[in-house]
């Protein structure tokens, strides 16, 4: 029996600390690297104020060159849980290996499982044999199915909370970084009782992007959104490009929440 196809009506709410995914507009912010204490603590401080629910920030970073930063490891996770201390906000961070599933639990709220390992088996049975929130990103070259199969995966060993992410696919389209597949909201939402957020920010690759994209998910019926935001764009050692400063990031906030709330009224 497909665990991704049980009764609809009564949809899943994830935990997260105590943010409730599934339940109101979440909003998960931060950086895509932990570069620094000081750059990952001001980022924090800033979406905080900016009402962020989630903080998220890349200890192991997956990218396509070798030489290109990987990210600080176990180094990037005590900096991220120490963020997530101050501020108050529960943390989302990527695993990419198996043998580290355990580690990164116990630093952070949630475990992120990245478009490039959508389809790593054994990353996803591991994942699922832990009680932690997962957010299973939606693989660049999935199907609806394929991405459901995934969350199977991780629902058959027993973890039931887990929250699915559209962050784009990829085509033949090169003006953005992949392309935003909006309708894959409604329609996972009708296959599935899982809550459903969207990532703007891998979907565009484009920080002017990002808001519009945002408003447009919410107003496809997501759950929330997940974008990064880094305190010096500029500066940042990975995806600059699609980095919100926090000024983008405020701005774009003053409009997310009121247009959930007037969408929730139509309902």
């Amino acid at each position: 029996m497909k665990l991704t196809k049980l009764d609809k009506k009564e949809r899943t709410v994830v935990a997260v600390g105590n943010v409730m995914i599934g339940k109101g507009l979440v909003v998960i912010a931060g950086p895509c690297s932990v570069e620094s204490e000081k750059q990952t603590m001001e980022t924090a401080w800033a979406v905080k104020e900016s009402g962020a629910d989630v903080l998220r920030g890349g200890a192991f970073k997956p990218r396509s060159s070798p030489y290109a930063f990987q990210g600080l490891g176990k180094k990037g996770l005590k900096i991220l849980k120490k963020a997530g201390e101050e501020t108050g906000l529960p943390i989302v961070t990527e695993v990419l290996d198996p043998r580290d599933v355990l580690l990164v639990a116990d630093y952070a709220d949630m475990i992120q499982i990245g478009s490039r390992n959508m389809q790593n088996f054994s990353l996803l049975k591991e994942v699922g044999k832990t009680n932690q929130p997962v957010l299973l990103k939606r693989g660049m070259n999935a199907t609806i199915e394929e991405w459901l199969n995934s969350a199977e995966y991780i629902l058959r060993e027993g973890n039931h909370r887990v929250v699915l992410c559209e962050r784009g696919m990829r085509t033949y389209e090169t003006y953005t970084r992949n392309t935003l597949d909006l309708s894959a909201v409604p329609a996972v939402k009708g296959l599935t009782h899982l809550p459903v957020i969207v990532d703007p920010s891998h979907a565009t690759g484009k920080a002017e992007l990002v808001s519009p994209m945002s408003l447009a998910a919410v107003a496809a019926g997501a759950d929330g959104i997940i974008v990064e935001v880094h305190i010096n764009p500029e500066e940042a050692l990975s995806d600059k490009e699609q980095a919100l400063n926090p000024e983008q990031f405020s701005g774009m906030m003053h409009k997310l929440r009121p247009l959930y709330q007037f969408m929730s009224g139509l309902e």
